[in-house]
């Protein structure tokens, strides 16, 4: 008997702590959570955004929006989301919507997790 099997595409969250710890030494507890908390809303705002902007056939748009999402997750230590959001606007600059949809769909994911990786990460320093 065959057993269909189906891909579920599961990534760890890719979390730099060594650079959240750089951000903590660097600018202090309070104004480092203060960043931190900033990041995190500019980031579950830009993945909604992102949604948006593919709907609306808005590349350019996109395209900025993607890269700047890509530079707030680097300075967090999200760097499986700031490397898909290359990946991202690789899609774009080929004008490949199949790729850009799926690799749409793998940065929200990942950056998902990745939020969440953060918050369990706050919630464990309370």
């Amino acid at each position: 008997m065959n057993q269909v099997s189906v891909l579920a595409p599961i990534e760890r969250a890719g979390l730099d702590p060594e650079r959240l710890e750089a951000l903590f030494t660097h600018l202090g507890p309070q104004e480092a959570e203060n960043a931190l908390c900033r990041a995190v809303e500019e980031l579950a705002y830009r993945l909604g955004h992102l949604d948006r902007l593919h709907q609306q056939c808005r590349w350019p748009e996109m395209r900025s929006q993607t890269c700047e999402l890509g530079e707030i997750a680097k300075f967090i230590g999200m760097q499986a989301t700031a490397r898909i959001s290359c990946d991202v606007v690789q899609c774009l600059d080929d004008g490949d919507q199949v790729a850009l949809a799926a690799t749409l769909a793998r940065l929200g994911r990942m950056g998902e997790r990745s939020l969440y990786a953060i918050w369990d990460m706050e919630d464990q320093s309370i």
